[in-house]
């Protein structure tokens, strides 16, 4: 038997609402041993990263640690100071958190920030040698380039590379305890093999314990030795992970596994003779000169219609979005908005142009401003684009809270930091439709959320597109949401457009090699898929 490396006894955490504590965590009971992986898995608001942070010893603003004790290595964190807490963390305990790109400085290169815990805060080595162990862990954890990819900026690579980088990160003093919150959340399938299986082969060879914190059931069957299950602060259940996936005991954990049935009837094809809400046609696009990102990418969207855009991290998916909204002009090629083409450049779009291409982001915790209430945010693109203020203003911002399921008596003075992940992605739906829009990019909207909030989510999409008839560019590395909302579907490799056609074509054999390789990488419920993917693909 391992020694015990962490033990949880009691905990209850309270979190500020107005003058009053209500309770988030109510009395939780939690046992590590060392090089032992724990899955904590439950829906939205049940408090899995509250009880992930407090097994460093740390509570989040507006919150506190009200009783309890957390003991890591026979020391009581919530007896120590802070400053024995802080020499603890990043050297002997690591956070690798949901969202890389709120947990980077994007001023400071990757290499910079990596060094930085080793060198400069704890004295563990020199930078020479923190700059040889970044180049093999970014190698370890599949990123491209490894030896010169440090010395890019965060805006300078995809969203899954940065979370890649940021593991890395966590991993630079070589801890006895990580606590990935969500860590492959951000990265398509085909590279969430790659990095789950780098993660846990660094765990073994490290002999690192990890709390691995996830809403996806099928990544916590291959990751983890244990599954501890939570809802709304308290503990389920807890079984080892075989044994769990086998025979879950309690009717709420019985649920998390069954299958999930939200799926959108295929609209047929537009006629040949109706013009597109949005065509983008023969589109090139690059970063550096002579180096193209996109290479003569070509797909309409009608009115009323879902197009999921697909592919690994880096295969242009976002790249497209970015020159269909002006952000990177094409180098050649065209993007038409119902038949009329738009500026290449953003500054040269007419504020109606601008009006009707509108995003959802995929981190609503950064695409929102938390200093600005509800009523701030969505009033924002309503006085911008449609000139309405005072009352008219008010009502629109109430009719739009009402419209994506949120009380706005409610809702309507509260800032981000009030609202759960599912909230915040409404109201960025919400601020989106203020324009009244024809098109909406929604850029990986659900990647964040638990199962039942996402499924939530994309009903409400598909209810606002049918009283709207809006036109969705949906990017997206989940393929069972691809399944759930598409009507086509456009395959992307290398900045290139492989396969595309309608949903029901796409999703039937014989498939384009890519095609079926994403198609593979889809983690199944049974804790040997991945060494059973891992071991096939060696084969070849």
């Amino acid at each position: 038997m391992r020694d015990t490396l962490l033990k949880i006894r009691d905990l209850r955490i309270e979190g500020q609402q107005g003058d009053d504590w209500q309770p988030i965590i109510k009395g939780v009971d939690l046992d590590l041993r060392k090089g032992e992986v724990l899955g904590l898995i439950g829906e939205s608001g049940a408090g899995k990263s509250t009880l992930g942070l407090a097994a460093m010893g740390y509570s989040r603003g507006g919150t506190r640690i009200s009783g309890g004790s957390v003991t890591f290595d026979g020391m009581d964190l919530l007896a120590l100071g802070e400053r024995q807490r802080r020499a603890l963390r990043g050297k002997r305990i690591a956070y690798v958190a949901q969202s890389a790109a709120a947990n980077f400085n994007p001023a400071h290169r990757l290499i910079d920030q990596y060094s930085e815990a080793p060198t400069r805060i704890h004295h563990m080595m020199g930078r020479t040698q923190a700059e040889q162990e970044a180049r093999e862990l970014y190698a370890a954890l599949r990123l491209p380039n490894p030896d010169e990819i440090g010395f890019r900026y965060p805006h300078q690579v995809s969203g899954g590379q940065l979370q890649r980088a940021m593991t890395a990160m966590a991993m630079s003093c070589k801890p006895d305890l990580i606590i990935f919150d969500e860590p492959t959340t951000a990265l398509d399938v085909t590279t969430q093999i790659e990095v789950l299986s780098a993660i846990r082969g660094a765990v073994e060879e490290v002999g690192t314990a990890a709390i691995y914190i996830t809403h996806d059931l099928a990544v916590v069957a291959q990751m983890a030795d244990r599954i501890k299950i939570l809802l709304r602060g308290e503990e389920v259940e807890e079984q080892d992970t075989r044994a769990m996936l086998a025979a879950p005991k309690e009717d709420y954990s019985k649920s998390l596994w069954a299958v999930r049935s939200f799926t959108s009837d295929e609209k047929p094809l537009a006629p040949a003779t109706e013009t597109p809400v949005m065509r983008v046609s023969g589109v090139t696009a690059e970063y550096e000169r002579g180096v193209p990102v996109l290479d003569g990418v070509s797909f309409d969207i009608h009115a009323g219609h879902t197009v999921a855009v697909v592919g690994e991290s880096g295969s242009g998916k976002s790249t497209t979005a970015r020159v269909i909204t002006g952000l990177l002009p094409a180098v050649k090629g065209s993007i038409e908005l119902d038949g009329q083409r738009l500026p290449d450049r953003l500054a040269s779009r007419s504020k109606d142009q601008l009006r009707q291409v509108q995003m959802i982001y995929q981190s609503a915790d950064t695409a929102l401003n938390p200093r600005q209430t509800i009523r701030e945010i969505i009033g924002r693109p309503i006085r911008f684009y449609l000139g309405l203020r005072g009352r008219a203003q008010e009502d629109k911002i109430r009719e739009l809270l009402t419209a994506i399921e949120l009380d706005p008596d409610s809702f309507i003075d509260r800032v981000p930091s009030e609202l759960s992940g599912g909230q915040k992605q409404r109201i960025g739906i919400a601020r989106a439709l203020a324009a009244e829009p024809r098109f909406i990019i929604c850029d990986e909207v659900t990647s964040a959320l638990d199962q039942l909030v996402a499924e939530g989510i994309l009903r409400l999409l598909k209810r606002l597109q049918d009283e709207r008839g809006l036109a969705y560019m949906f990017i997206t590395h989940d393929l069972a949401t691809v399944k759930a909302i598409a009507d086509h579907v456009v395959v992307m490799q290398k900045g290139q457009v492989v396969e595309q056609g309608p949903k029901s074509q796409m999703f039937a054999p014989p498939h384009h090699p890519y095609t079926q390789l994403l198609l593979s990488s889809v983690p199944e419920m049974d804790p040997d898929w991945l060494d059973r993917t891992i071991e096939d693909r060696k084969r070849g």
